[in-house]
């Protein structure tokens, strides 16, 4: 007997959910919902669904995942969730050296200049070149989901894209996918507050301009002796 397939609807609304989830592909979804109400999925058993069933579905396969955005997926799933994106920002002119002593900083983002990605779902990177007198939104790069997809590891994709930046804002990020961030000598930091990409921006330009951590004194190439003095300094405030 052939089996009933999904209807557009219902592909459509699985694929939302999907991209709210972290490190969550289509068929890692299927597999959760196949336990928790069955196959093909319908608009009626759908609606049945709890945050709950989600997490305990399939030995609790999704049960690591922040609440929040298990309840974005489930709104996605009834057919509720919000699918339009809100367009990125233009970028602003710049030229390489143009900021001196300066870092690229990715940004995850869903959604005009927000901070609010997840690194497996989020639906672009914003990023900025700051250093400690200015910032500036130099790109904004979109992913593509279908070359995602199609790669045997997403997160080596996801952070390809990102090759050329020093620092990574996100709001929560995996240990493997952190783990192919690092090895890209990406400096991850989890932003669970999310926010404006641009406030968190100026925060790190303040930061700089202040008293620069070791650890991004070194990505700005600052000399060995610099930073030791700074280390001393710190420890005799």
């Amino acid at each position: 007997m052939t089996q009933p397939t999904l209807s557009d609807e219902i592909a459509l609304r699985i694929g939302l959910a999907a991209r709210a989830l972290p490190d969550t592909d289509i068929a890692r979804l299927l597999r959760v919902l196949a336990n928790a109400v069955g196959l093909p999925p319908t608009a009626a058993n759908l609606d049945t669904l709890t945050v709950k069933d989600l997490k305990q579905a399939a030995n609790g396969d999704l049960g690591e995942i922040d609440s929040a955005s298990l309840k974005e997926a489930l709104a996605r799933l009834k057919g509720q969730g919000n699918t339009d994106i809100e367009p990125a920002p233009e970028p602003e002119s710049y030229s390489d050296g143009e900021l001196p002593n300066s870092i690229r900083v990715a940004c995850a983002s869903n959604g005009g200049e927000l901070l609010d990605g997840h690194f497996g779902s989020c639906q672009r990177f914003l990023v900025y070149q700051v250093s400690a007198d200015s910032y500036k939104l130099i790109d904004c790069r979109d992913i593509d989901p279908t070359a995602g997809e199609l790669q045997d590891d997403k997160n080596s994709y996801r952070a390809s894209l990102i090759a050329d930046c020093q620092v990574l804002y996100v709001a929560s990020i995996g240990g493997p996918a952190a783990a192919k961030v690092v090895k890209r000598d990406i400096h991850p930091i989890k932003r669970p507050q999310m926010g404006n990409a641009r406030e968190h921006i100026a925060e790190l330009s303040r930061t700089l301009a202040a008293k620069t951590p070791p650890w991004l004194a070194k990505i700005m190439g600052t000399a060995t002796e610099d930073r030791v003095h700074f280390e001393r300094s710190a420890e005799e405030a």
